[in-house]
């Protein structure tokens, strides 16, 4: 189901306040990391820094071996920008990534872009499956979207990694933004990351310029994720589910 995902959402106070958050069973990055590789599936250029990024931080330290799939290039975040084209916003959002990436200390990691479209991928869910039938191989363990995000790519991605026939873990970006406070899916945890993994999110975040700042004084070309929306992605807990 699509969700409302405009205006500031569910403020970060309300899902404070809300007590679930301190509720939750708390984790270890070292008892969540997966014995062999993580593959990454990342919708939009930004969403695996968004929902795991002080966990990968951490598991990067470890020598983890991860590999990011960039399932499309977030062609169409500012629709109608007078300031940036569609393949200009592909150019800026690739190497943000590249910059954040190496922010987490995977500078090295593989990235794989599908080339599906922005906005699109639910058609393309065949498409997708193909991608990561000739990727993914046994001992791997995916780290995607958690079904029920919200936004239509998001949704889509989590349907494929549930029938890849290997182990899952989700993240969410946009769940924040429309659920009620306190509203959570079974099986979240909390990942216990330290001060420098959630620095390091922090500076990785902060590379995602063209989304986290307004590209001009355009309306078309205002931030995708304005202060109210990054206070819930870069808060001190980072949640996953298993």
């Amino acid at each position: 189901m699509t969700r409302d995902l405009t205006g500031a959402g569910t403020p970060e106070r309300d899902w404070q306040d809300s007590g679930v958050l301190a509720s939750l069973p708390r984790v270890t990055p070292e008892a969540l990391r997966p014995s062999g590789r993580v593959v990454v599936l990342a919708p939009h250029p930004d969403d695996e820094t968004l929902g795991a990024g002080a966990t990968l931080a951490t598991w990067a330290r470890s020598g983890t071996p991860v590999t990011v799939v960039a399932v499309t290039d977030g062609e169409a975040s500012h629709p109608g920008s007078p300031t940036l084209s569609p393949a200009q916003l592909v150019e800026r959002r690739v190497a943000e990534r590249t910059e954040a990436l190496a922010r987490l200390g995977l500078a090295g990691a593989p990235v794989v872009r599908t080339g599906l479209p922005d906005g699109g991928v639910g058609p393309r869910r065949r498409d997708l499956a193909a991608a990561l039938a000739d990727l993914v191989a046994p001992g791997d363990t995916l780290l995607a979207p958690v079904p029920g995000d919200g936004h239509p790519d998001h949704d889509a991605v989590a349907e494929v990694a549930g029938a890849a026939g290997v182990p899952v873990l989700g993240y969410a970006v946009w769940w924040w933004h429309w659920a009620e406070a306190g509203a959570l899916r079974p099986g979240a945890v909390t990942v216990e990351c330290d001060d420098g993994a959630r620095e390091a999110k922090r500076a990785a975040v902060a590379c995602f310029r063209t989304q986290v700042e307004p590209l001009s004084d355009h309306p078309a070309d205002a931030a995708i994720l304005p202060p109210p929306v990054l206070e819930r992605l870069v808060r001190h807990e980072e949640v996953l589910w298993r």
